[in-house]
């Protein structure tokens, strides 16, 4: 599992010093409460300060201290280390789930997830040799995880749209 875990993007600067808005990939989400520091892009930066706001955070870095340094960060991916995550039990990480098997409820191979697509409905991107389907992550599809075990049962809709693998 990877040592740190992408939670968001910085959508733009906010204000005159120097902090950033960031739009979370689970807009519930309270990671940024929690973390001491967070990486945009591949460097990181301490948090000095970090408040909720409607469907974002507002985010004081250290070193960042004006907007044109804040805009200099937009669009860049925002992580925080693994350990920094409080997870309750049973909860799990969806990228956890890249890289598990997935079979059908009757035990049948499915595809292995070979990544997300995140955004207002979280997928799954399902590979099976020359096939790629894209599952919605909602319960009624998604049965069974084990994280452990590296496996996923899947009961999808028969109408699920397959492509060619890209």
């Amino acid at each position: 599992m990877a040592e740190r875990v992408e939670i968001g993007v910085v959508a733009r600067a906010h204000g005159i010093r120097g902090e950033v808005r960031v739009h979370l990939h689970n807009p519930a989400s309270r990671a940024l409460d929690q973390a001491g520091a967070m990486f945009v892009g591949e460097r990181e930066y301490a948090i000095e300060s970090a408040r909720p706001v409607a469907g974002a955070y507002l985010v004081a870095l250290a070193g960042i201290s004006d907007r044109d340094a804040a805009a200099a960060l937009r669009g860049r991916p925002v992580s925080v280390l693994r350990d920094d995550l409080e997870l309750d039990d049973g909860e799990l990480l969806l990228a956890d789930l890249v890289g598990c098997r997935v079979e059908l409820p009757d035990g049948r191979p499915w595809g292995v997830v070979s990544g997300l697509e995140l955004g207002p409905q979280d997928r799954l991107v399902i590979r099976d040799g020359e096939i790629e389907r894209l599952l919605p992550v909602v319960d009624e599809f998604v049965i069974d995880v084990d994280v452990e075990a590296r496996r996923i049962v899947v009961d999808p809709p028969q109408d699920l749209p397959e492509d060619k693998a890209r």
